[in-house]
């Protein structure tokens, strides 16, 4: 279901605006100017925006918007256009050219395109989570994606598992000037040693006994855009010396040819491991670590950020009930002090596989009974 974002001064407006476009089957939110921030809109995830005139604050904000003024003057119009507005509309609003804007846009940006027409207007991709959590430590994430994503300089992401590595690697995509390209990832543990050169290098027909036709790797199918390799502390120090090759001279070469293929391949590589411990035991190459660690991002762990647990329960219970289509059922405060106080070993991913338990078992509402009894 799409979701609009509706920044309007007017009370009245904001409800008529509101009230028609629920009944028209859209989710909705409504904020006045001074209450809208780019870290909002990423966070809510919004696929459009309608504004009455503020085409300044809201063309900034990289999702497709629809201005309302009162004035309906030609030098608006104009400006609007120019801002990148998907339409610009006077008041009274015509409702029906309204919705009919916003279903364009759901449809533009719901149906598939070819890799050379996408829009390069950095927009949130609906099918990615957003980092949840106001505390400081999560707040450098972001301040750090934010800085880091607009260039091509490798990251290596570093934390314990089920912090979110991966999420912090799609939005450091997401934020990119790669972001029409591919997104390609590999878990480099959960591929057997004799194989991960040919899923990153890809191979010839013939190379071995099961390679009947060509196959490009994961090298070859990110060109243009980001390869996140996850694990990057379990790959073996044959692999890890070509993937140190195929950094240095943005170039690969596929199991069984002596051909070179030029790649252009921002890599984001993630770890949750010491990488310096492994270093000294020899089983990670120093001169790679180097080479994948220009930025460093350490993602912190639930229990380093236990102020954001109550926040992470409300997006997960909201999350859980539109998956399993039931109704969003309120967690009593006695319970989220509970959910706050455990350890969290599992990080965020054990603790959306706490929150899914508690609305399917508990009642009409999820009590600290309920935390106990199920956690």
């Amino acid at each position: 279901m799409a979701k609009v974002l509706i920044i309007e001064q007017s009370k009245s407006m904001r409800n008529t605006l509101r009230e028609r476009l629920e009944f028209e089957g859209f989710t909705t939110a409504v904020a006045c100017r001074d209450e809208v921030s780019e870290n909002l809109c990423l966070r809510r995830g919004y696929d459009a925006i309608v504004a009455g005139d503020v085409v300044g604050d809201v063309a900034t904000l990289g999702i497709p918007f629809i201005i309302i003024s009162p004035s309906g003057s030609i030098e608006g119009a104009v400006e609007a256009v120019r801002s990148g507005a998907e339409d610009y509309l006077t008041t009274p609003v015509n409702m029906n050219r309204l919705l009919g804007s916003l279903r364009r846009i759901v449809q533009r940006e719901e149906a598939p395109q070819e890799e050379s027409v996408k829009p390069m207007r950095r927009r949130v991709n609906s099918d990615t989570e957003h980092i949840i959590g106001s505390s400081d430590e999560i707040e450098h994430v972001r301040q750090l994606i934010d800085k880091v994503a607009p260039s091509d300089a490798r990251v290596l992401i570093t934390g314990e598992n089920g912090t979110g590595k991966e999420l912090v690697a799609r939005w450091l995509h997401l934020k990119s000037a790669r972001a029409a390209a591919p997104f390609i990832e590999v878990n480099c543990a959960a591929i057997p040693s004799e194989l991960i050169e040919s899923e990153l290098f890809g191979h010839e027909r013939g190379a071995f006994t099961s390679a009947i036709k060509q196959r490009k790797g994961k090298f070859e199918q990110a060109n243009g855009g980001t390869l996140f390799m996850d694990e990057i502390g379990d790959m073996s120090l044959s692999a890890q010396a070509k993937v140190l090759r195929a950094l240095q001279e943005q170039k690969i070469s596929r199991v069984g040819s002596d051909k070179d293929v030029s790649v252009d391949v921002r890599v984001v590589a993630a770890t949750n491991k010491d990488i310096r411990a492994e270093i000294e035991k020899g089983n990670f190459r120093e001169d790679l670590y180097h080479r994948l660690s220009v930025i460093l991002i350490k993602v912190p762990p639930l229990r380093e950020r236990a102020g954001d647990i109550a926040e992470l329960v409300r997006y997960f219970v909201e999350k859980i009930a539109q998956e399993h289509h039931c109704s969003i059922k309120r967690v009593d405060a006695a319970a989220v002090d509970a959910l706050c106080s455990m350890p969290w070993t599992g990080n965020i991913r054990e603790l959306r596989n706490v929150v899914e338990r508690l609305m399917i078992l508990s009642g009409e509402k999820i009590t600290l009974g309920d935390v106990e009894l199920y956690c």
